[in-house]
């Protein structure tokens, strides 16, 4: 019943401060990002060896300010492709928003086969929630892990992130935020293994994400 009570008051406040919202500035106090071309080529044993375009009817769908679809693979290794897609999105009042990869994988005709939430450990001891997906299309498999960025948080949760998008608009007169995702396709391993992987990349690229994005 508590949790219940909580859930519908989150509600609340999100609503009334998201009309709230309308009536600030629609100049925002966002510091400048640096290009996320400028990311790490190397990260965690692995080096990038391609970087793919979206083409413009997804940008015109996304309404990304900056992004990077990246391939990333470990040298010497018999491993699969890492990929690395972050998109970063400086204001999202006029309509912009982020969109959660829980819409747009199964728009692609992966389909899901479980989902949950990973409590991942950072260098610094804290642990923070990510996202843990599940997919296959036909006899392919995939995982991937994502989560969303902003102001030195991580966030997994799609309501959550509202909130704070909510939050930091009303303290900070800031909207910016980015999706950070990793996709690993399950071949010759099983799901622990690349699971471990995954995890071990993504605990590399949290402060690079910080150092690119503004905090």
């Amino acid at each position: 019943m508590k949790a219940g009570i909580r859930y519908w008051a989150m509600i609340a406040i999100l609503l009334g401060a998201t009309a709230g919202m309308a009536h600030l500035s629609h100049g925002e106090a966002t510091p400048p990002a640096k290009p996320l071309a400028e990311f790490p080529k190397a990260v965690a044993g692995y080096v990038q060896i391609v970087d793919w375009p979206l083409d413009k009817e997804t940008l015109d769908i996304l309404k990304v300010t900056d992004y990077i679809d990246r391939g990333y693979w470990q040298p010497g290794m018999d491993r699969n492709l890492m990929t690395l897609f972050i998109a970063y999105f400086r204001s999202q009042r006029t309509g912009t928003t982020i969109h959660s990869p829980k819409n747009c994988l199964p728009g692609a005709g992966w389909n899901p086969v479980s989902s949950s939430i990973y409590q991942m450990q950072l260098d610094d001891g804290r642990k923070v929630p990510i996202n843990l997906y599940i997919l296959r299309k036909g006899l392919d498999q995939q995982l991937v892990l994502y989560w969303y960025q902003a102001h030195g948080r991580i966030v997994a949760s799609e309501y959550w992130g509202k909130f704070y998008l909510v939050y930091d608009a009303l303290r900070l007169n800031r909207t910016d935020a980015a999706l950070v995702r990793i996709t690993v396709p399950i071949e010759h391993e099983n799901v622990e293994q690349a699971r471990t992987r995954a995890v071990a990349f993504a605990q590399q690229i949290t402060s690079d994400v910080d150092q690119i994005i503004p905090r």
